[in-house]
């Protein structure tokens, strides 16, 4: 056997070496050392949680992604709670479908500008087949939802909106209004004023006539019998296409099943097929016809319409007195027997919050006027 040399004893000590230094530093002290209290800046909890950021594996891992095809989006997001997150304000979903650019979009941003973050989302749907040049950028550069084409005397319109509303749905549980609007749509007040008015409704407002003229070539365009049996000429609606819808009638337009067949057809006479302007109220007409305001808040000036369109704002007609004016004026509400006869609703005097059509020329026009006339209320 052969004895230890200096050498390997030596050795051995280092490798002994960090066991002691371990044991050394483990083993309670004998000796009391003053306490260090919450506040101190020598306190090592709070410098260590002042060092340390959060790590990226404490992450929830990003949601799947959304249906493409509309009937299982529309079905994902008529199953998402109707009620709000106790602990976060209601918010305003602002939803725009546009088959242009966005002319307005400095105006709409100075409409946002200074807006806490959490009583708001913009939602863009854009039809793909135009060519956006130069693209949206700014405020609207990440607000867009996947977006399908669409034209006018057909069905496209309506999926579109239905779609914006499954997006914002699904989105963020906060939305509690849903408001279209379109790409010649401008504000007529602030912001603030504008939650203040939506969000202490529990009402819908939505235009919903009935006998309108030209009701039944409207009813008929699908054919005589085409929207039998589920939609009668007694239940046909007419309204505007910009509305504001609560949560529950979002959830209620995506998940129907029953009219959208009859509505989602071919008309076989163009001339009367405007089935965005009926869709809606028929619907909420059928399905809920004391959950609306049967009114729109966003003005439109019909007296000047033509091939189908209403009046256009030119620049030189923008002028403090056109906005002051139009926020004055009264919306008309649905004349039906069960709502518009209704006390609560004749002595109503809701407020335009919204107007169109305005010429994208305008913009500078508007603009000039923002600070002190449509943003001042």
């Amino acid at each position: 056997m052969l004895s230890p040399t200096p050498l390997s004893f030596f050795c051995a000590l280092l490798l002994c070496l960090p066991f002691a230094l371990i044991i050394s530093i483990t083993t309670p002290s004998s000796t009391v050392t003053p306490a260090i209290s919450d506040d101190s800046p020598q306190n090592p909890l709070k410098l260590l949680a002042s060092r340390t950021k959060p790590t990226r594996e404490l992450r929830s891992p990003p949601p799947p992604p959304l249906p493409e095809d509309d009937e299982s989006l529309f079905r994902l997001a008529s199953r998402v709670h109707s009620r709000l997150p106790l602990s976060e304000p209601k918010k305003i979903a602002f939803l725009f479908l546009t088959v242009k650019p966005l002319p307005f979009a400095p105006l709409w941003e100075l409409f946002f500008n200074k807006t806490p973050a959490n009583l708001f989302n913009v939602y863009v749907h854009a039809d793909p087949s135009y060519p956006y040049d130069p693209p949206f950028s700014g405020f609207f550069a990440r607000r867009f939802i996947p977006s399908k084409p669409t034209s006018r005397f057909t069905p496209t319109l309506i999926s579109a909106a239905r779609r914006l509303l499954a997006h914002a749905l699904l989105h963020d549980p906060s939305n509690y209004m849903f408001a279209l609007l379109s790409e010649s749509c401008v504000p007529l007040h602030s912001f603030n004023f504008t939650y203040a008015t939506l969000t202490r409704s529990r009402k819908s407002f939505i235009e919903i006539l009935k006998n309108e003229v030209g009701s039944f070539d409207r009813w008929a365009a699908r054919g005589l019998e085409a929207m039998l049996p589920e939609v009668t000429l007694e239940d046909f609606r007419i309204g505007s296409q910009f509305w504001v819808l609560t949560r529950r009638h979002a959830r209620l337009v995506v998940g129907d099943r029953r009219i959208w067949p009859k509505f989602d057809q071919t008309c076989v006479v163009l001339e009367t097929c405007y089935p965005e302007e009926n869709y809606f109220p028929t619907l909420l007409h059928m399905r809920d016809p004391r959950g609306s305001v049967p009114a729109t808040l966003t003005h439109v000036d019909w007296s000047g319409s033509f091939d189908g369109h209403p009046r256009m704002y030119e620049a030189a007609d923008v002028g403090p007195e056109l906005i002051l004016g139009l926020r004055k004026e009264r919306p008309r509400y649905g004349d039906d027997g069960i709502n518009g006869s209704d006390s609560s609703v004749t002595h109503r005097h809701d407020p335009f919050l919204f107007a169109r059509k305005f010429a994208p020329e305008t913009v500078e026009s508007l603009l000039s006027l923002a600070n002190d006339v449509i943003l001042k209320d």
